[in-house]
């Protein structure tokens, strides 16, 4: 079984996924952490050294590396994995099991300004200009991920009821 978690940045895509791998007893991965491992650099120094579009033909690289492996595991995707290069197609050309954890613009905000230095995309915007920011780019990429086999509400909700709702999901 290949269960894929898509989502904007800070939505907890790696949180339910560690979580979901638990219970579950599958293996997790991460896919900017095995995309980091697999060029032996960091993302935001691929960003900068070879820039989005490289980044971006890597990922469906690793994306489709992955979904063609035989083994089960739960993938977290970047916030913008499902927007390029037909990568949500080919996720659902390998699994019906893709879930979209969809949070509030207001509820991301929140969630990423406590992170907010190590997200090379927004480490650089003023607290004040990420609402506008993010629902920019939700606009850009809610399409993609409305797309998605299973929408996932997010908001006001612990991860372990996320996970929860997710198992009930795949029975």
């Amino acid at each position: 079984m290949k269960i894929v978690l898509i989502g904007y940045m800070g939505s907890g895509k790696t949180t339910i996924g560690k979580l979901l791998s638990k219970k579950l007893n599958i293996n997790f991965i991460d896919l900017d952490a095995y995309i980091e491992s697999k060029l032996n650099t960091s993302v935001s120094d691929i960003f900068k050294e070879r820039g989005e579009l490289y980044f971006r033909k890597m990922e469906h690289t690793y994306v489709q590396e992955l979904m063609e492996e035989k083994k089960s595991f739960i993938l977290s995707t970047g916030g913008g994995t499902p927007c390029y290069a037909d990568n949500l197609g080919l996720i659902q050309t390998h699994t019906k099991h893709d879930f979209y954890l969809k949070l509030t613009i207001p509820n991301l905000v929140k969630r990423l300004i406590i992170g907010k230095e190590s997200r090379p995309l927004v480490q650089n915007i003023a607290e004040t200009d990420l609402p506008e920011f993010i629902g920019k780019h939700l606009f850009e990429r809610n399409n993609f991920y409305m797309q998605a086999n299973t929408i996932t509400v997010c908001d006001d909700k612990t991860p372990e009821e996320i996970v929860a709702e997710i198992m009930q999901q795949l029975k």
